[in-house]
């Protein structure tokens, strides 16, 4: 008898531990007896408290459930980076803000633990999405940006960026901050970079991601024009990489394209693998990058007029306005050093009407009015007003766009020198500071001015 009342009252035991068991640590969803209505009734509360955006309410709620039934549904952590993040973003404290940042890492890293099998959504979807919060909160950590490009590196590698778009860009833009801290090498960034478009490509082909078209078309743009200007792609990096590349791809259309556009903005004109790229380019379909390669091929070699040619071609194809803005430009310095002065005007006049805040065509028109000089008007005196407009120009450029200060201002003085002196604008009936039109070709009015 003794020895059964001992059995029936460990047996008692045994149930009532199982009972009282919380899904933490048994693996249930809700844990068992009390516990189960206790997760259930915290969970219920904080629910209804997110829906009304009371997160602060949410928070001791959500963290029982949090604490305590961990496996009961895949929504207590996106709930729970609501919360936390909402009270990450009103904390005043730098302790509790770090409180708080440690918290939401441990939701990420919770998630993974109980719900990391997830078909779609599992652990390099989480790592994805714990990393652009990371670096959300933490960008200026050069520890976390490097836990954070890890974790971005895994995610695409594995496909967690699939269906959260944002960790392309975000793991591109943290492998350029790193190449600018020194931590990768140009390579390294180029290598991503072909990585992250080959899988922006593959998401675009497939027919069950057809929802998803307009945000990865609006991102390969992005991804190419944030590489473009990384500094990771210059023109030594780009030949390096693709040139071993070229006979293996030389009939593959979007292989060639998308290094043709890297190149164009690269501006590495005198290239072989620009030439190389945009023939080939150019024989399957013609393209305003495989235009722009074969236009300054032939400025190479010496044939003005086929490179202008193709620099027309490029322009009219070409649908990036800034680039347009560029060949237009170009297209302007093949007319100045031809002494077709009107052309290079109208040109550059072009590339400034669609990038208006660009400095360098004005740059170059007031180079054609400084080098026309000599053919404008019938004496001495009218030649010299050719460098009042020329002047006018040089400082328009940099009032527009500091970046050309330097040269403007090394033209400025350069030409300036080249103005009537007092006495011959007194000769000619004029005042300083009186109105005047260049005539010839420039016919601009400006201001009387002496050396």
């Amino acid at each position: 008898m003794k020895a059964f009342t001992i059995i029936v009252s460990g047996l008692l035991l045994s149930i009532t531990q199982t009972f009282a068991q919380k899904g933490v640590e048994d693996g249930s969803k809700y844990g068992h007896g009390e516990d189960s209505i206790r997760c259930l009734k915290n969970l219920s509360l904080y629910t209804e408290l997110v829906k009304q955006e009371l997160y602060d309410d949410a928070y001791p709620y959500w963290q029982i459930a949090f604490n305590e039934c961990p496996l009961s549904t895949r929504r207590l952590y996106t709930d729970g980076v609501d919360i936390i993040s909402y009270k990450l973003e009103n904390a005043s404290e730098e302790a509790q803000k770090d409180e708080l940042f440690n918290k939401l890492m441990n939701v990420y890293d919770q998630r993974m633990k109980y719900f990391g099998d997830h078909s779609r959504y599992g652990i390099p979807y989480i790592k994805g999405i714990k990393a652009i919060d990371m670096l959300k909160y933490r960008k200026d950590d050069p520890e976390i940006r490097k836990e954070a490009y890890q974790l971005l590196s895994d995610a695409v590698n594995n496909d967690g960026a699939k269906y959260q778009p944002a960790a392309y860009a975000l793991f591109l833009t943290t492998s350029i901050a790193m190449l600018n801290d020194g931590e990768l090498s140009s390579e390294e960034v180029v290598s991503n970079y072909i990585t992250i478009t080959e899988k922006v490509n593959e998401h675009l082909e497939d027919p069950n991601m057809e929802k998803y078209n307009d945000i990865y078309t609006k991102l390969s743009g992005q991804v190419e024009d944030l590489f473009a200007s990384s500094g990771a792609a210059d023109c030594e990096t780009l030949d390096k990489i693709f040139s071993p590349q070229l006979e293996e791809h030389k009939n593959d259309l979007e292989w060639l394209q998308k290094v043709s556009r890297l190149l164009a903005k690269g501006l590495c004109e005198d290239m072989e693998l620009l030439y190389k790229v945009s023939e080939y380019q150019y024989e399957i379909e013609p393209s305003s990058s495989a235009a722009y390669g074969l236009a300054r091929m032939y400025i190479k070699s010496g044939d003005t007029q086929r490179a202008i040619s193709y620099f027309k071609e490029a322009i009219e194809m070409e649908k990036n306005d800034i680039q347009k803005a560029e060949f237009y430009y170009q297209l302007g310095l093949i007319h100045l050093a031809e002494k077709n002065y009107i052309a290079a005007r109208s040109n550059a006049l072009k590339a400034a009407d669609i990038n208006p805040e660009w400095g360098k065509p004005y740059i170059l028109i007031g180079k054609a009015y400084a080098a026309s000089a000599n053919s404008i008007g019938e004496n001495e005196f009218e030649h010299k007003t050719a460098y009042w407009a020329a002047v006018d120009k040089f400082k328009r450029a940099k009032a527009i766009d500091p970046k050309t200060a330097d040269e403007a201002n090394e033209l400025i003085n350069t030409y300036s020198s080249h103005f009537p002196k007092t006495e011959e604008i007194f000769f000619q009936g004029l005042e300083e500071g009186g109105a005047y039109t260049v005539g010839g070709w420039i016919g601009e009015r400006t201001t009387v001015r002496s050396r």
